[in-house]
């Protein structure tokens, strides 16, 4: 089975290097971007605006290969692949959850982004905490990194 995606648009960020680049949007609080969609999708961010949170869906269109083992950016150890946030997959897709500042025409104002400029956009969807939140969470070996999260930038170890 083929899977074709086109994007919607263009995430702009600050940020043109991997390197430096913040690896969750805990590390990007405050940082300031926007999605160019492409105009003739423009009609379906009708009622977007009542949203205060949007789950983008992108492509890192910037990884190439991947490998099952990984040592993530928040540890030095080695990782299966799926356990991680890692931007080289067998399917380079992201997701990171940011604020809607507002809305211009197909131009959506965003904070707390964490991807590099010119990022391919695939979808965007609201984020609604009561859908999106799972109860008795465990977090793995990310659990004693959380710090590390906040802070956390790239390096060179994915391009």
């Amino acid at each position: 089975m083929d899977i074709n995606l086109s994007p919607i648009g263009t995430i702009r960020t600050p940020f043109k290097e991997i390197k430096g680049t913040p690896v969750q949007p805990s590390a990007s609080r405050g940082t300031v971007g926007r999605i160019e969609l492409n105009k003739n999708l423009a009609s379906g961010l009708a009622d977007l605006d009542g949203f205060s949170h949007l789950i983008l869906i992108y492509h890192f269109d910037r990884s190439d290969g991947y490998k099952l083992e990984v040592t993530p950016f928040m540890d030095t150890r080695p990782r299966g692949l799926f356990s991680t946030r890692a931007p080289k997959r067998p399917n380079p897709v992201g997701l990171s959850v940011v604020k809607l500042l507002s809305i211009e025409g197909a131009v959506l104002h965003i904070e707390n982004i964490d991807v590099l400029d010119k990022t391919p956009l695939l979808d965007i969807k609201p984020y609604v905490p009561q859908l999106d939140q799972a109860s008795e969470i465990r977090i793995g070996w990310m659990a004693d990194k959380l710090d590390l999260a906040a802070v956390a930038t790239a390096d060179e170890r994915f391009k």
